[in-house]
């Protein structure tokens, strides 16, 4: 494109790249931008859609002796949430492992059996795949899922007074990272719950689904770059701002982790890593909305309210949080973890 053509993609940034050099060769395909594309009707009671999406190293990979089933559950996780934001049900995954030759069988077995385990607790399995050797480590699947015809759920379609809910149980990955770092306690039950629910994120099909069957929700995104990334992307798409709330409510064992830390709910509610969804409502069907979740064991709570500046704010301040942005010095590659852990919770 004019102009840009003599950029590194790093100058550009996920959303430039997007913008400038993506936008302009597909925005005529239906769903352009979307968590997932839509492939179309395959018989009159449903429609297909797909999403692809590569893991990154697991974080938990790094708070204690990595092991490769975590990237395998995280694999599928990743893909199986962005059908979770269509409110699809899920017919399968196709996944491709890249992995240097001196992977010992065991490892790749344990791999597999995270993305095994992953898709099973998801009601759903691995159809096919494609392994191959590199120096690098390379992760990547496919999910493809169906919905309901005009049921699908989109990024756009919301309406500034729209209210923001949040469906998932947000902070336990970095709960797990703040405990693996003495950085504060549980007992051990409570720990080791943590630690569980941190290697094993479930994608909110269950939300995506009945939110989509109910047509209570206007729009919807998972949250897979922490919550500014997530609802700035949703207000783009919408051409609308966003007045966030700084009341959140955790968990009981996160919510202890954040009180030892000196840190407010929020602040762990912002992350990444533990895959909710982002839904946008009519201010009348908040409560009728938030019931129906909670009727299917999801968490939800409302979180702010879309509106037509265009601004983001959270309280009375403007809201610049973090955002995972690919190719960008914020995209997640592993590193240092106090490091990290300072960037992501010093930023709330």
């Amino acid at each position: 494109m004019s102009g840009t053509s003599e950029l590194c993609l790093g100058d550009l940034g996920e959303r430039g790249i997007q913008e400038h050099v993506l936008r302009p060769r597909y925005e005529g395909t239906e769903g352009f931008g979307d968590d997932s594309a839509l492939l179309g009707a395959v018989n009159a009671p449903s429609e297909l859609v797909a999403t692809t999406d590569s893991c990154p190293t697991p974080l938990v990979n790094l708070l204690r002796e990595p092991d490769l089933y975590h990237a395998g559950w995280l694999l599928a996780t990743i893909n199986l949430s962005d059908l979770a934001a269509a409110g699809a049900e899920p017919l399968g995954l196709v996944a491709g492992y890249t992995l240097p030759k001196t992977t010992t069988v065991t490892s790749f077995e344990r791999l597999l059996d995270g993305v095994d385990d992953c898709c099973a607790a998801h009601g759903t399995k691995v159809v096919g795949g494609d392994i191959r050797d590199g120096a690098v480590p390379q992760l990547t699947a496919t999910a493809i899922g169906r919905c309901v015809p005009g049921s699908r759920l989109r990024r756009s379609g919301a309406r500034a007074g729209d209210r923001l809910l949040l469906a998932g149980s947000p902070g336990y990955l970095w709960a797990a990272a703040l405990l693996e770092t003495g950085q504060a306690t549980l007992p051990e039950p409570d720990r080791s719950e943590v630690w569980h629910r941190a290697c094993r994120p479930m994608a909110q099909l269950k939300a995506g689904r009945v939110l989509a069957a109910t047509g209570l929700a206007r729009a919807a995104m998972d949250v897979s770059d922490g919550l500014f990334a997530t609802v700035r992307s949703l207000c783009e798409a919408n051409g609308l701002g966003a007045a966030i709330t700084e009341e959140f409510t955790l968990d009981e064992r996160p919510a202890s982790v954040a009180r030892q830390c000196g840190l407010t709910p929020f602040a762990l509610a912002q992350t990444w890593g533990d895959w909710g969804l982002v839904v946008a409502v009519r201010a009348e069907d908040v409560e009728v909305a938030t019931k129906a979740l909670r009727g299917e064991g999801v968490a939800a709570q409302e979180i702010g309210t879309l509106t037509s500046d265009g601004e983001l704010t959270r309280g009375t301040a403007p809201w610049r949080g973090i955002a995972q942005e690919r190719f960008s010095a914020s995209s997640w590659h592993g590193g240092e973890l106090s490091t990290l852990i300072t960037d992501v919770l010093g930023a709330a």
